[in-house]
């Protein structure tokens, strides 16, 4: 018979119980700028115009920087938000739009990139996707319950982590640990 190790108190908590940075993915400038142009390379040319996309619109707030970077590196000058409000601080509420994009520019959806940092449930996308079944739907990171809303993502994490984007984060100093400076 083979030793089992006793789980600590923290392993053995459920995974519910979590505190959101306990099972945390930092995200610093340079990580989304270098996830966002990946995102842009994979959709390079994949566009339904002869590879062309005719806008790009970003799910605000988080899509905002990723767009930025995604309409640069494909030379995308048409730029529009999508406002959709699905969080209260870091609970999951029911999605709904504060704010459309151009509706002459949207139609359907054709030939349109959504953008957003992450899908997360879903229902963020399930709701904007409603509205524009044709559009193609792109995140820089994805969790499963959410990935089925999505057709281009670039880095999948787990259910159960909380992402902290560099957006959120602010820099401060830090003691050393061993005292003194």
């Amino acid at each position: 018979m083979t030793d089992t190790p006793t789980p600590s108190p923290k392993d053995s908590r459920r995974d519910s119980t979590r505190l959101p940075h306990e099972k945390g993915f930092h995200i610093s400038w340079d990580q989304i700028h270098r996830d966002s142009r990946a995102l842009a390379w994979r959709l390079d040319g994949q566009g339904p115009d002869d590879g062309a996309w005719k806008a790009v619109v970003a799910i605000t707030r988080g899509g905002m920087a990723p767009a930025m970077i995604v309409s640069r590196e494909l030379d995308i000058r048409t730029v529009d938000t999508i406002s959709v409000k699905s969080y209260d601080h870091q609970t999951q509420s029911e999605a709904r739009v504060l704010k459309s994009p151009d509706h002459e520019l949207m139609g359907d959806g054709t030939g349109i990139l959504i953008v957003d940092d992450l899908v997360d449930s879903g229902r963020t996308l399930e709701l904007v996707r409603a509205l524009y079944p044709k559009a193609h739907f792109a995140t820089v990171y994805a969790k499963p319950k959410g990935r089925p809303m999505v057709d281009t993502f670039i880095t999948e994490v787990s259910q159960d982590t909380w992402i902290f984007f560099p957006w959120d984060m602010a820099l401060q100093y830090v003691e050393p640990y061993r005292g003194g400076v």
